[in-house]
């Protein structure tokens, strides 16, 4: 009998250690409402210890209400309703203390169809939480209207007019609409690839496709592209360590890293932009630093969250995702990324990669 006991309680701690594993809160009751199980995310979801409840009735510690103030376990009345019942849907519902949650449940019938109630099972996830990313996904679509709704009205317009009075204009003329035209479809296509990578970030399938790259190589070719747009030679300064390791890196990802970085300190800084690539112990750092007001220390943990514009930088264009997406960028390949005020005075981004091997040059899911 004592053997049988023990190993009741080998399996009831086993089955413990398991509920608390759960990322989500769980409550467990039997057919009349008894609780028989709490998890720890439960607990401190709803700022009741597990053994304050257990063996307790359901609404005497989890009083869960809806908007209106209706009793949710009431409602749910495991013991009536149709023998098919197995789902409840999930809804917001709050405790007296005012706490929001997200709440599903389900009956667990023996035998499956059609038996009765043996006991309900109910998931909490934080409503708070949930809040946060729905507020997050309206802001995506507020700015995705907005950053959208400039160059399609202008595409728009001038493609209209040009239909419309084409024998009107001089040739000169039209090429002007037209590369005014191809401009905002080049922006177009610049947010729908931020959305994509944010998207790929945040859902963790960004692929990583390893190839030796040579990062000062890469930073030349940028700045070249950008002296050929316009900008000023001298307003560019590449600094190079001259014993580099051999980095096997996403070029791709490398590309739209620097040139992120690159665009960031043209668009809010002054004066010379400075990239540097120096060796260090795993791998390599690259700094680009700007000469403009810089960024100040307490802002500095939110710079590279989504929509993160700072200053006068909506004035200055931009959908205050590119630094977001660098970010995920570095970290698809094992790195960290910091921002700081640089010796000039401006903002010093600098982000450090491992060299990485050839046994991960495939591609690979992040």
């Amino acid at each position: 009998m004592h053997g049988a006991e023990t190993d009741g309680q080998v399996v009831a701690a086993a089955c413990t250690i398991a509920i608390d594993d759960l990322p989500d809160g769980l409550i467990v009751t039997d057919r009349y409402g008894c609780v028989v199980a709490v998890n720890r995310a439960a607990a401190r979801l709803t700022g009741v210890a597990m053994e304050r409840a257990v063996g307790r009735d359901m609404n005497d510690v989890f009083p869960f209400r809806d908007h209106d103030g209706r009793d949710w376990w009431k409602a749910l009345d495991p013991e009536c309703g149709l023998r098919t019942r197995s789902r409840v849907p999930e809804r917001p519902l709050h405790l007296p203390g005012g706490q929001e949650l997200y709440v599903t449940a389900r009956l667990v019938r023996e035998p499956e169809r059609g038996g009765e109630v043996e006991r309900v099972t109910i998931t909490l996830r934080d409503g708070g939480a949930r809040a946060r990313l729905e507020r997050s996904r309206a802001d995506l679509v507020s700015t995705v209207a907005h950053e959208l709704r400039s160059p399609l009205t202008s595409v728009k317009g001038f493609t209209a007019t040009l239909l419309a009075k084409w024998t009107r204009f001089t040739d000169e003329q039209k090429r002007v609409m037209l590369e005014t035209v191809n401009n905002d479809a080049d922006r177009v296509t610049r947010l729908i690839t931020e959305l994509l990578d944010v998207s790929r970030i945040e859902s963790g399938r960004l692929e990583v496709r390893r190839q030796v790259v040579d990062l000062p190589a890469r930073a030349r070719r940028l700045i070249a592209g950008r002296v050929a747009a316009g900008e000023a030679e001298e307003r560019f300064r590449l600094i190079v360590d001259d014993d580099l390791p051999e980095m096997w890196l996403d070029q791709d990802k490398i590309d739209q890293i620097l040139g992120n970085l690159v665009e960031n300190a043209l668009r809010h800084g002054r004066g010379t932009v400075t990239l540097e690539i120096e060796s260090v112990g795993w791998g390599v750092a690259v700094s680009v630093r700007d000469e403009g007001e810089g960024i100040e220390p307490e802002l500095a943990p939110r710079v590279f969250r989504q929509f993160w514009r700072g200053g006068n930088s909506r004035r200055r264009g931009g959908t205050g995702l590119g630094l977001f997406i660098v970010k995920g960028l570095v970290e698809a390949h094992g790195g960290t990324i910091t921002v700081q005020r640089a010796p000039e005075g401006g903002a010093e981004f600098r982000f450090t990669v491992p060299t990485g091997t050839p046994d991960f040059a495939s591609s690979a899911t992040v």
